[in-house]
């Protein structure tokens, strides 16, 4: 066994070892998605429209602060990222990391490794159809699609898991390099559209202002190899209508792209586990968290390969993965090393039940308390300061309800799991 290979795949940790970071970036990617329910984009838009009579509170802050905040909840168009854009591949780098002292918890308690393959994938059966049936919630027949969260996660988790089972850092660092080689070169070598190309078929405008040019446009929107896949495979399930796109360019095949960001959590929790010096895990973190920073953000000024997170790109893999792991590495400094837990034991809070946050919180109980606090509290309970920041105050009231059930939850020790 190699130096790297001890280094990552340490001997198995005692199996109620569980550091409070891992929760606490989790409740922190996960109160960012409870957090829509404030509406910023409409509070900017609204205090932008009304001027000064909506600045009662703010009395001479300018607007540019809630357009700055309403745009870090907001995906962007194409290509970069904001803060709104880090959700998914937090999360998705998490369940790597997760998994790393999950598979070692398990072989500790004597489970065999047929045991768990076969849990593993019933899990990712279980998150593919939760994604589908949320997804579902507002229309009138099944809504097979499949590049939300949940579902994209599932789609690779059981790949996922086998990988972490060899425990070999070499496999798991060559699946990564042939995903992203791989998947880049499935772009690169797609023919661009021709002149007589139906753009109305695409969904996408022929002169859309966030079109690429030259050799980053075989990642443009709706033009790309992934979108022809989902073309032929979201037509074999039944649908309203045929299928010809994705409004937001989002595609199925993304799940092989988000296995690399998981693969890269993966190896984050080898690390985190492992018996290295906290220094080294932490130094280690921020160096690693740099390379893939710079390589990602390299390979799109360059124009070998854009930053797009609708579609994955490999080199928004590595960008967002480099975030991912000096996120990790503040987390670990702060919480774990300093300990300073009671500064982030809200988002822990949240962490420890992800599943409950995602699925029922922010999908279901948000919007059923927004609605049905305006009606009891009535219309005008929450313009006191004006109409523009009616959805910040009704927002922020949600969110307090919501994250007291979820105390109540963790005060009980109630955690949902799959």
């Amino acid at each position: 066994m190699s130096e790297s290979d001890s280094l990552l795949k340490p001997p198995p940790v005692p199996p109620l070892l569980r550091l409070a970071s891992i929760d606490a970036y989790r409740g922190f990617v996960m109160f960012l998605m409870m957090a829509e329910i404030l509406h910023l984009r409409q509070v900017a838009d609204k205090v932008a429209e009304a001027g000064e009579s909506c600045t009662k509170i703010l009395s001479g802050r300018s607007t540019d602060i809630w357009d700055f905040l309403a745009k870090q909840q907001s995906h962007v168009e194409w290509v970069g990222c904001t803060l709104h854009d880090m959700i998914q591949p937090s999360f998705s780098f998490l369940v790597g990391v997760a998994l790393s002292f999950s598979l070692v918890s398990r072989l500790a308690k004597g489970q065999s490794k047929c045991w768990m393959t076969v849990h593993a994938f019933w899990r990712a059966l279980v998150l593919i159809l939760l994604g589908v049936f949320l997804r579902s919630m507002s229309s009138s027949q099944t809504n097979w699609t499949f590049e939300d969260t949940l579902t994209q996660i599932g789609l690779g988790y059981g790949f996922l898991f086998m990988l972490g089972l060899t425990g070999s850092v070499r496999v798991q660092l060559g699946a990564l390099l042939v995903i992203l080689v791989g998947y880049w070169c499935a772009f690169a070598f797609y023919p661009l559209p021709g002149d007589d190309f139906d753009w109305a078929k695409a969904g996408v405008a022929a002169d859309w202002k966030h079109h690429l040019e030259g050799f980053a446009a075989h990642w443009n929107k709706n033009t790309n190899p992934a979108w022809t896949f989902d073309v032929w495979f979201m037509n074999i399930f039944p649908r309203d209508q045929a299928f010809s796109n994705n409004g937001g360019g989002y595609v199925t095949l993304s799940f092989i792209p988000t296995l690399a960001t998981m693969i890269l959590g993966l190896l984050a929790g080898n690390l985190l586990r492992s018996n290295a010096k906290w220094w080294r895990k932490f130094g280690l973190f921020v160096v690693f968290g740099a390379i893939c920073l710079g390589l990602g953000w390299g390979l799109d000024s360059l124009g070998v390969c854009p930053i797009v997170k609708r579609i994955w790109t490999p080199s928004w893999v590595l960008f967002s993965g480099g975030i991912c792991f000096l996120i990790l590495a503040a987390f670990y400094l702060f919480v774990d090393l300093v300990r300073l837990k009671f500064l982030v034991f809200p988002w822990i809070v949240i962490g420890t039940n992800s599943i409950v946050t995602y699925c029922f919180v922010s999908k279901m109980m948000s919007p059923f308390f927004a609605h049905h606090l305006k009606i009891h509290l009535g219309g005008n309970f929450f313009k006191y300061y004006g109409t523009a920041y009616e959805p910040l105050f009704l927002g922020l009231v949600v969110l307090l309800i919501n994250w007291l059930f979820l105390l109540w939850l963790y005060r009980r020790k109630i955690f949902v799991k799959i």
